[in-house]
């Protein structure tokens, strides 16, 4: 669901970075712990693709629907009484698709101590039709140096991406050609 090719020329006008940055908060309770106590890695999952699918959408103006998450980082632990905050930007768009990027936060609910960050990550979201295909995507705009500097790390990552989706579907092709039946 992700671009093969580089980017062509679009004729959708850009949209800078800021235009669809979000933030969802929200209070950690007793329903989201572990067996551990703390709060389930899964509950910030879902936050975290709910910040990315929203940014998405916001970018690409209709429905987008998550194609990878990638690198997802678990940096401290989050409990019960944390207020998380999910942070999220459009880092990098190809024609249909794009990357976002995460940022967890979490503070007490009750404190005044700021925020300290505990997790982040990178999603593709691939904007699609009513029928499901893929559609153009603005591109994204880059503002400020940090966003620039997003938006290069990102093509590293597709790079990576890419790569890896290659030298996998090689080795299984290979393997299929020699008889091996996995």
């Amino acid at each position: 669901m992700t671009d093969q090719a580089p980017r062509p020329e679009s004729d959708i006008p850009g949209k800078p970075t800021e235009a669809s940055r979000t933030t969802l908060s929200h209070i950690m309770t007793g329903n989201d712990t572990n067996l551990l106590g703390t709060v389930h890695g899964g509950v910030i999952m879902k936050l975290v693709d709910d910040a990315a699918g929203a940014v998405a959408g916001r970018h690409s103006g209709g429905p987008a629907v998550t194609a990878s998450m990638d690198e997802m980082v678990f940096l401290e632990p989050v409990r019960v009484g944390d207020l998380v905050h999910v942070k999220a930007q459009v880092n990098w768009t190809g024609r249909s698709s794009m990357e976002v990027g995460v940022r967890v936060m979490a503070e007490r609910w009750n404190e005044s101590t700021p925020a300290q960050q505990v997790g982040s990550a990178y999603l593709v979201f691939a904007a699609v039709d009513a029928d499901g295909r893929p559609r153009q995507v603005p591109p994204v705009i880059p503002e400020t140096e940090r966003d620039r500097r997003r938006y290069q790390e990102a093509q590293i990552r597709r790079t990576h991406r890419l790569a890896r989706r290659r030298a996998i579907k090689e080795l299984r092709e290979k393997r299929a050609a020699e008889g091996i039946d996995d």
